[in-house]
């Protein structure tokens, strides 16, 4: 069996279950992307040199990382497996922390099934709040792989402020946003993959991880059985673009699909980000004359605010892009804080297209504990965790 329109086989890029989902996913824009990146690797002099080492940095440091906790976490939830759907419907009183635990883990799946929850009737609209104001999206997983201890403190921060908040609006709201059942979509399951291009990208994430993990304990590894460090971060980064270019998904991975299929498409998303923001931070540095720290000084009290703000854009790659900062110590702890708790991720997109108005105040709602975390943070401890 070969793909349509293609001489490869199931073998090859994508296995036969993904076949009539191949060309569809065909996204100019992304190719785009792909082939600036490509030239700019490739530019001679200062300019490709600075954008191969910021590369490695990228793959070495950060998605060889996210790639593991992905991996070990998908794989425990395909090994532990069970119906949340009915968890959440026989929760009672203990559906809001439920909720809230499903937003806080990482990645977008458990707020995802939450909206699906509230939209058929089988959960409350605090349920949404809680789980909305919990969740950081896969920024979650870039926080875990770069700085676990900070992560042991936003996760289970967020986890409880998305109770409280769950808690109070089931308490006074009186507003019921759910839409006539008749004309609620329901979300039809994708057919499950594996595809030869993610063991691929996981082949060159393992020697990957053996770099970043020695980079941790401060030894220097030029080379993995005679491979030099460069060129398999190269080969993994263009893979993963590769990767993220064709991907037939527009947020989220599809829980049908196998573990390292969803590990590489999420660590690919996050790395066109963490790229974006490592390449425009130090092109800048380097070739701009900015003093970045300096400006960002200027309108430190405005941080949060803007961070908060950010968080209401859908989708993870702007709250990726925020983490990255705090990572790169731009911005301060209580502006992540913040971002964290205001952001939505990748549920707000099924969020919006389940029951738009629901998601609208459900966001707004979740404003409020981000301005009071953010802040308290700001005002009371301005230096914790930066």
């Amino acid at each position: 069996m070969v793909l349509k329109g293609s001489d490869m086989t199931p073998t090859d890029w994508f296995s036969a279950d993904a076949a009539t989902r191949l060309w569809p996913a065909f996204r100019p824009r992304r190719l785009v992307v792909l082939a600036i990146l490509a030239a700019l690797a490739a530019f001679p002099g200062e300019l490709g040199a600075l954008t191969r080492s910021l590369m490695t940095d990228a793959f070495v440091q950060v998605s060889v990382f996210v790639a593991a906790t992905l991996l070990l976490f998908y794989g425990a939830e395909r090994i532990f497996g069970f119906d949340l759907g009915r968890s959440l419907r026989t929760a009672g009183r203990w559906q809001v922390p439920l909720a809230s635990l499903l937003g806080a883990t990482p990645g977008c799946g458990g707020a995802v099934v939450v909206i699906a929850a509230y939209s058929s009737g089988n959960v409350g609209f605090g349920a949404v709040v809680a789980t909305l104001t919990a969740t950081m999206g896969d920024a979650a997983f870039l926080l875990i792989a770069t700085k676990p201890e900070v992560a042991a403190v936003v996760l289970p921060l967020s986890f409880c402020v998305g109770i409280v908040s769950g808690w109070i609006v089931d308490r006074f709201n009186r507003v019921d946003f759910r839409v006539d059942s008749a004309s609620v979509c329901e979300v039809a399951p994708l057919i499950g993959r594996t595809r030869a291009v993610d063991y691929l990208f996981l082949a060159l994430a393992l020697p990957g991880l053996v770099v970043g993990a020695a980079q941790l304990a401060q030894v220097e590894i030029g080379a993995v059985l005679g491979v030099p460090v460069l060129w398999i971060a190269l080969a993994g980064i263009f893979t993963g673009l590769v990767i993220w270019a064709f991907s037939p998904l527009e947020a989220m991975t599809n829980p049908g699909d196998a573990p390292v299929t969803r590990m590489a498409e999420e660590t690919s998303f996050i790395t066109v980000w963490v790229i974006a923001a490592y390449l425009a931070y130090d092109y800048l540095v380097a070739f701009s004359g900015v003093d970045i720290e300096a400006a960002f000084s200027a309108v430190a009290p405005l941080l949060p605010l803007i961070a908060i703000a950010i968080g209401f854009v859908p989708g993870c790659g702007p709250q990726v892009l925020t983490t990255t900062l705090y990572i790169n110590g731009l911005i301060p702890f209580a502006a992540l804080i913040g971002n964290a708790i205001s952001n939505d991720g990748d549920a707000l997109f099924p969020a919006i297209a389940l029951n738009p108005k629901a998601a609208i105040w459900a966001t707004i709602y979740s404003a409020v504990p981000a301005l009071i975390v953010a802040y308290g943070f700001y005002f009371l401890a301005p230096g914790y965790l930066n």
